[in-house]
C-alpha cells in the first residue's frame, strides 16, 4: 500500500461544465485571478466544509499539504491538485502559471516531512525530488487531469518546475 491507497485518493472524471471551467481558470488572466483569490477562499471553505472550491466546481481532487516554513519554522498549509503516481502521489510547483515559485515548494525543499491532509484523513510524508522520468509521466498524467498543467510551461519563463514525489514517513 502506498500514500494513494492510505488516502484513498483519486482523481473524478471531470464533466463538461467542469472542462469548461478548467479552461477558464487555466487562462492567464483566469490563472492570475485564481493564485490571489482561490488560497483564502480554500482556507475558509474547506475549514467551514471540508471542501474547497476546485474540489466542488472543477472536479479537481484537492490535497491539502501542510509544510514548516523555511524562515518561521511554522506551519504553512497549501492547497494543491496531486496526482496519483506509481501508489504515492505527487505535486506540480506551477503556481497557477505565474512566474513565481510557490512558497510551498521552497519549504519542502528545506524541510522534506510535510503532512497531507485529503477527506478526513491525515498522514506524515516525505517529499522528493522527481526523476526526469518521472517528471515526464507525471506531467502527461497532469495534462490529462487539468488542461492548465499543459499551458503553464509556456508561460513560466526563467525557472525550473519543481515536481515532488510524496511518500509516506517511515
Amino acid at each position: 500500500m502506498g500514500l494513494a491507497s492510505d488516502l484513498d485518493y483519486e482523481v473524478p472524471e471531470a464533466g463538461t461544465v467542469q472542462r469548461g471551467l478548467h479552461a477558464v481558470v487555466s487562462s492567464r488572466p483566469g490563472a492570475w485571478v485564481a493564485a490571489r483569490v482561490l488560497p483564502g477562499l480554500d482556507a475558509w471553505l474547506e475549514a467551514r466544509t471540508g471542501r474547497t472550491l476546485p474540489g466542488v466546481l472543477a472536479a479537481l481532487p484537492i490535497l491539502a499539504l501542510t509544510t514548516t516554513g523555511r524562515r518561521t519554522g511554522t506551519p504553512r498549509l497549501s492547497h494543491l491538485v496531486a496526482l496519483p503516481h506509481d501508489d504515492d502521489l505527487a505535486v506540480i510547483g506551477t503556481n497557477f502559471g505565474q512566474r513565481a515559485t510557490p512558497g510551498w515548494v521552497y519549504n519542502l525543499e528545506a524541510e522534506p516531512t510535510a503532512t497531507v491532509s485529503f477527506k478526513e484523513r491525515s498522514l506524515e510524508v516525505v517529499a522528493r525530488p522527481a526523476t526526469d522520468a518521472e517528471r515526464t509521466v507525471i506531467f502527461a498524467r497532469a495534462e490529462r487531469v487539468y488542461r492548465g498543467y499543459a499551458l503553464y510551461p509556456q508561460r513560466i519563463h526563467g525557472r525550473r518546475i519543481r515536481v515532488f514525489v510524496l511518500e509516506p514517513a517511515a
